[in-house]
């Protein structure tokens, strides 16, 4: 993508039952779109294959969410988180995603996988002030110390819970709330 993406005050609600299914291979770069997730972002599978993930990152997510998931991932386990994307037009849309290793006969991770369905409005409600707050943690600095400090933040927060971070998203997927 040649322009960056000027972000507007717009949401695209997904509907029940919509799957956006999309497959990475190691580096984050797309290499499988479904109809789901071009329809709802806004971009044509040429403009999407080969591209990097993060080219529907909005920029009010944090980037400690996101190291969190990497970490996860390249230890071959899932991920599961709310994400707000940004689409095409500048607009907006909010996802549960579940993200996982896709593994070959070896166990080798060749790549990763992400399905994301639609949340419900108080999970989004319950993870905004989390993510602005880690937002406002890394707009103190620059570099990854303050990743760093916001994922602490944020597991900080999950370990208040006592439970684990997947257990809270799951929880919060299900619920709306803890």
């Amino acid at each position: 993508m040649s322009q960056p993406i000027t972000p507007r005050n717009n949401e695209v609600l997904l509907q029940e039952g919509d799957l956006i299914v999309s497959k990475t291979c190691l580096k984050g770069n797309i290499t499988y779109a479904n109809r789901h997730f071009m329809g709802i972002a806004g971009f044509s599978e040429q403009q999407l294959l080969n591209q990097p993930h993060n080219i529907i990152r909005h920029p009010d997510m944090p980037k400690g969410v996101y190291r969190m998931m990497w970490q996860e991932l390249r230890a071959g386990h899932e991920f599961f988180g709310f994400v707000k994307n940004l689409c095409s037009d500048g607009s907006f849309y909010w996802v549960f995603a579940n993200v996982t290793p896709d593994v070959d006969e070896r166990g080798e991770i060749r790549g990763y996988y992400s399905v994301r369905r639609k949340p419900s409005r108080e999970a989004i409600a319950a993870v905004i002030p989390l993510y602005q707050k880690m937002v406002e943690i890394e707009a103190t600095g620059r570099g990854s110390s303050v990743i760093d400090q916001s994922v602490q933040f944020l597991q900080d927060w999950v370990a208040s819970t006592g439970m684990d971070y997947s257990q809270v998203a799951l929880h919060l997927y299900r619920y709306g709330k803890l």
